[in-house]
């Protein structure tokens, strides 16, 4: 499923470059307004930070909500105190766009996340090209030398990388390139079954000074609690949130149990 989630990404990536050459998105890049911190916005603080995805598909739920609005949804995220929206632009299986990541920068304060399958420095071009202040990098998705040579274009770019991990061998290849934001994502991306526990498991390898992100498998209060209470700086959520029927009175009452 992960290789063709990227094969699919870099064939769209690759079309896109077809119409605007890498020169021309590297210039738009270079030329965007400077990225926000998003270190800062998501350090450790005395309570649990989420980060609130717009998301309108996944290929293990199917279609999960029309999100007509991406930038309005952003803003009710942003009202309810996430402290970065993380934006599905992966077409195919997940429904999103570049447009919705250039919405959403538009009417938000906070860090924008472009959450795709990057594997190509293009896709890291376009996203601050269109505004984003974090991209996320997987570690089953890439080489280490492709993952080494995306996370340096990253921060050369002043942007942040979300380095995600699925095991304790890959947290190892995240703090080995130096990544200060490394998630653990509950859902193996290459059976996309679930374990609420591996975040809990793999934390303590990752050191104090590096944040930490629970990603997937929330649906409650006590999911946050959960991972807040296994040692989570931030919690990534998303269809618990579109699924919902008022994400900012959600948002809350995560926002509380962490």
């Amino acid at each position: 499923m992960l290789d063709d989630l990227v094969a699919g990404a870099l064939a769209d990536a690759s079309e896109r470059r077809a119409a605007r050459s890498l020169a021309q998105v590297e210039a738009d890049a270079v030329a965007a307004p400077a990225a926000l911190d998003a270190l800062a916005a998501l350090a450790p603080a005395d309570r649990v930070k989420i980060i609130a995805e717009v998301k309108r598909a996944s290929p293990s739920r199917g279609a999960l909500a029309e999100i007509r609005d991406p930038a309005a949804l952003a803003v009710s995220y942003q009202t309810g105190g996430a402290s970065t929206i993380s934006v599905l632009t992966e077409e195919r299986r997940f429904g999103g766009s570049l447009d919705d990541l250039r919405d959403v920068r538009a009417a938000v304060e906070v860090p924008v996340l472009r959450k795709d399958f990057i594997a190509d420095p293009y896709q890291v071009f376009e996203a601050r090209a269109a505004g984003a202040d974090l991209v996320l990098l997987i570690v089953a998705a890439l080489e280490q030398p492709v993952l080494t040579e995306l996370y340096r274009l990253i921060r050369d770019l002043g942007m942040t990388a979300l380095v995600e991990a699925h095991s304790a061998a890959e947290v190892e290849r995240a703090l080995e390139i130096g990544a200060q934001l490394v998630g653990v994502n509950a859902r193996d991306l290459t059976t996309f079954q679930l374990d609420r526990d591996l975040f809990g498991t793999l934390a303590g390898s990752i050191p104090s000074g590096v944040i930490r992100v629970a990603e997937s498998a929330v649906t409650s209060p006590a999911d946050v609690a959960h991972y807040r209470e296994a040692g989570a700086d931030v919690v990534l959520i998303g269809e618990a949130l579109v699924t919902g029927e008022n994400p900012v009175t959600t948002l809350e009452s995560f926002l509380a149990a962490g």
